[in-house]
């Protein structure tokens, strides 16, 4: 059996390292910062089952989370799975509730009620303004 020669191991990325490296690699796919005060509109939708507890809570973290760090730059739509099932498989739902962004693209999910808004902002791509 060959052996195979030694290589260099490197230190794994870091996070920003990582944001770095592909930022230079990628120059003309820079992301919009969502602080900059553009005025662009987010579309979500929330994937909910009846008004169970953790459907209302997630409807009103996500309320809370949109009017802190998106005042009037947000559309909300909820579906109930319980009246459409349907609509589960247009966005691959396999969980409740679930949060998709629309817009701004790319697409991003996020399932669970929202009650950890690092978490929540983390998933959404925002960040508030001065981190």
């Amino acid at each position: 059996m060959k052996k195979h020669p030694k290589r260099a191991q490197r230190a794994p990325f870091s996070l920003q390292e990582f944001a770095d490296h592909n930022e230079l690699a990628n120059p003309n796919s820079s992301k919009k910062k969502t602080n900059s005060g553009d005025d662009e509109v987010w579309d979500l939708r929330l994937y909910t089952a009846g008004q169970t507890p953790r459907s209302v809570a997630a409807f009103a973290n996500l309320k809370r989370i949109c009017d802190e760090y998106l005042p009037g730059r947000y559309n909300i739509e909820v579906v109930d799975l319980v009246k459409h099932p349907q609509l589960a498989a247009g966005d691959q739902i396999v969980a409740i509730p679930t949060l998709v962004r629309k817009l701004p693209q790319p697409l991003r999910k996020i399932v669970g009620d929202l009650r950890n808004t690092d978490s929540a902002l983390v998933g959404l791509q925002l960040r508030p303004t001065g981190e």
